[in-house]
């Protein structure tokens, strides 16, 4: 294996560094390669697609035909790799088997496992420094599998390290609840939906886990979708399986998703399966419930004696669970890009530029623009965010959006500017409205048809030099509504759909 461009390396030698080895990491690699540039994937994973393993058992929404980047197929078939079914929904642990990691295994020593980065700055320059500041490569802190710290230099960024490992918390404001990470709460308490199919494949201690208790899953994204359903149909299968599905909002209105108007059919399908569970008594709804705090209720009470008690903002009480799945979204970790400058949105903590084309506080719908490198610039230049971390904390990334924002970004670091604007992107529409302003109110389950949502037009943005976003783009953009509610970064975890 090579060595990694030692610090000093001058940025026109030193390759651009790519953070994370997941779906869209590992398309920036391809497509930088395809442009003539040399990337290095940072992975603290042991392993290509370390957090889609993490979520394995979810089948995506999205089929094979959409889950593959152009640049990593072609890469990938002079290795005599075969296509997978495209009409196929693979599950996460397949797309890892049989994409991921393959195409790791094409990059070769370009990719580094154990690898975790802990910071990235300007070659001797802090945030604050001016000074010769641009001409200067990247210096990149990395940490390996033994703890030993060092650094490289990067002649630019390309941060796809994703948000999994920071899942929202349980507290309706942001933070913890009250006793969420208290010892005697904390080991009932997962921010990932389990795994409890009827198979040889599904984890036993997931299923040990649920079934006969009482489980609160907590959240109204697709990822919450997919807990209720998977905990509903092992209350089928286990006698005295409970599901109580805990929501923000006032009522359930378009939690349940786009159904036979979802592009996605296996994304509107799912919404339908929730709200057949519900009907059928098999799951309790709990709706305006703000989580103040968790209280373990009897400390000596062993799993399964309904020990734990949510207490709402009210004062309100949800008593007699053993089980909590807090699915409440994701966040990105920007700590080690403390010492660049960010162009972030201050209620996202999206790229400025980016945010109001994915902001649910803005959009009734989620109206998706084509967007791409001049979206996600900072005003660190050869620095970008891409991939679920570009979207902060809004929801509804798709593996789709971020082939293309990472086919955008390796245009641009080649210099290729008519190519980076030329922004390519069609995404499917799920038919759900409703924005973030709406969720407290049980009878706002549709978007008003003047305010821009899936109901009626949308203004469009405007573009490069203040222009309409069609006069900036060489393809004329399509508005394309993915508008799920905004509590969950998507079904499939973190790494898009």
């Amino acid at each position: 294996m090579a060595p990694l461009a030692p610090t000093g390396t001058p940025a026109t030698e030193a390759p651009t560094a790519v953070i994370g080895a997941g779906p869209i990491g590992l398309a920036a690699a391809a497509h930088l390669l395809e442009r003539g540039l040399d990337p290095v994937v940072l992975e603290r994973g042991d392993h290509a697609g370390a957090a889609v393993s993490e979520w394995g058992h979810v089948r995506l929404f999205s089929r094979w035909s959409e889950l593959v980047d152009p640049a990593a197929r072609r890469l990938l078939e002079p290795t005599g790799w075969v296509a997978p079914e495209p009409d196929r929904y693979p599950t996460g642990a397949e797309w890892v088997r049989l994409y991921l990691q393959p195409l790791a295994d094409a990059l070769g020593d370009r990719v580094r496992y154990g690898h975790s980065v802990t910071g990235v700055a300007r070659a001797g320059r802090d945030r604050v420094v001016d000074s010769g500041r641009e001409s200067q490569p990247f210096t990149v802190h990395v940490t390996d599998g033994a703890g030993r710290a060092s650094r490289l230099s990067a002649r630019a960024v390309v941060d796809a390290s994703g948000t999994w490992t920071r899942p929202g918390p349980l507290g309706a404001d942001g933070y913890p609840a009250d006793g969420e990470h208290d010892p005697a709460v904390a080991p009932h308490v997962t921010y990932r939906v389990p795994d409890t199919a009827d198979a040889a494949s599904a984890d036993p201690t997931d299923a040990g886990r649920h079934g006969g208790r009482r489980t609160a899953v907590v959240g109204s994204g697709h990822s919450a979708l997919t807990a209720v359903v998977a905990l509903a149909a092992l209350a089928e299968r286990v006698p005295g399986t409970e599901v109580v599905w805990v929501l923000r909002r006032g009522a359930v209105g378009n939690a349940y998703g786009g159904g036979d108007a979802d592009q996605l059919p296996a994304r509107g399908a799912l919404g339908q399966r929730a709200r057949e569970a519900v009907v059928a008594g098999r799951v309790e709804v709990v709706t305006g419930f703000r989580t103040r705090a968790v209280e373990r209720t009897d400390a000596d009470h062993g799993v399964g004696g309904g020990a734990l008690t949510f207490v709402g903002e009210d004062g309100t009480r949800i008593e007699g669970l053993d089980e909590v799945v807090g699915l409440t979204g994701f966040r990105p970790d920007l700590s080690i890009l403390s010492e660049v400058r960010l162009r972030l949105d201050s209620r996202l903590e999206a790229p400025a530029a980016l945010a109001p084309l994915i902001d649910p506080n803005v959009h009734s719908c989620g109206t998706v623009y084509p967007h791409g490198a001049h979206e996600l610039a900072h005003d660190e230049s050869d620095l970008y965010v891409v991939g679920m971390k570009s979207y902060g904390r809004a929801p509804t990334f798709l593996a789709l959006t971020g082939y293309e924002q990472v086919r955008s970004v390796a245009a641009a670091l080649a210099g290729d500017d008519a190519a980076a604007s030329r922004v390519e992107l069609t995404l499917p529409e799920t038919g759900v409205c409703g924005g973030a302003g709406l969720f407290d109110d049980a009878d706002a389950t549709t978007a008003d048809a003047g305010s821009g949502g899936c109901c009626g037009p949308a203004s469009a943005p405007s573009g490069r030099a203040g222009l309409p976003m069609a006069a900036t783009l060489r393809a004329a953009p399509q508005l394309v509504q993915i508008g799920a509610p905004p509590s969950d970064a998507g079904a499939c975890g973190p790494s898009g759909c």
